[in-house]
């Protein structure tokens, strides 16, 4: 089912999956504020919808997301600093609910995602990509810095390769991408969606508070010192034994059948 009343941007619902499109292919799916808005609307939507377990992100058309869009880049060069200062909390703020979203997400990378649109997807989950993909992290080149997307492409490839690709600015291919982290898998792209599919599925024959525990420990552990963690992790297990899913899934092992949530 498709969700029609965003401008940038569609929502379609297959059961238990949402995707997320980008949806603004005349222009290689460029951001502006316009989409940032309403990403973040739609991911709050998606995030109270019960139904929804997994949430994959994509662009319409030949690219994943082009990075900037040249328009808005027109206007914003007139802004003041407190105009663009709020401009770029719009996008640091949806990066991180995108992060953080407590439901796995999966970023079908379908063609070139440069500038935030590697930030978008270095915040998902999971990276699938299609073999002609291109990432660039080329702000440098005019006079910029890849800045809200950094914690997210930090994280994903870590320091050392950061500065390569940061000072750079260079491409990255499909297959580099994978090497370094930028991407779990690459396949061919008439095997995409065959791809992330079959990710879908692992995802959904999980239970669903406990994804949304590892987020949490994934988000939240590695900045604990060993004192914290062991609280918190200690924590966070007793609860889920105890609660009604931990009930449901070790229940559903010990009689060798498929927990509820699975069926």
């Amino acid at each position: 089912m498709s969700d029609k009343r965003y401008e940038t941007i569609s929502v379609e619902r297959e059961g238990k999956l949402a995707r997320l499109w980008l949806d603004r292919p005349d222009v290689h799916n460029a951001f502006n504020s316009a989409m940032i808005r309403e990403l973040r609307a739609a991911l709050r939507e998606l995030r109270e919808d019960a139904a929804v377990r997994v949430v994959v992100l994509s662009g319409k058309g030949k690219s994943f997301c082009a990075g900037a869009d040249l328009n808005w880049m027109r206007e914003i060069i007139r802004f003041s600093y407190e105009q663009n200062l709020q401009e770029s909390l719009e996008l640091a703020d949806f990066l991180y609910e995108l992060y953080a979203l407590p439901k796995p997400t999966i970023a079908r990378v379908n063609g070139a995602a440069i500038g935030g649109g590697a930030g978008f997807l270095s915040a998902c989950d999971i990276v699938v990509a299609s073999a002609e993909a291109k990432v660039g992290l080329s702000e440098v080149k005019i006079g910029l810095v890849p800045a809200c997307i950094a914690p997210y492409i930090v994280r994903r490839i870590g320091e050392s390769l950061a500065r390569q690709y940061f000072l750079t600015g260079e491409r990255i291919d499909a297959h580099r991408a994978l090497e370094i982290g930028l991407a779990n898998a690459v396949v061919e792209e008439v095997r995409l969606d065959a791809k992330v599919e079959e990710i879908a599925w692992l995802l959904l024959s999980s239970g669903p508070e406990a994804l949304a525990g590892c987020k949490e420990l994934l988000r939240r552990v590695p900045g604990m010192g060993f004192e914290e963690a062991k609280r918190f992790t200690a924590e966070m297990i007793a609860g889920l034994r105890v609660s009604r899913e931990g009930q449901e899934g070790m229940a559903a092992f010990l009689e060798k059948r498929k927990p509820k949530w699975a069926e």
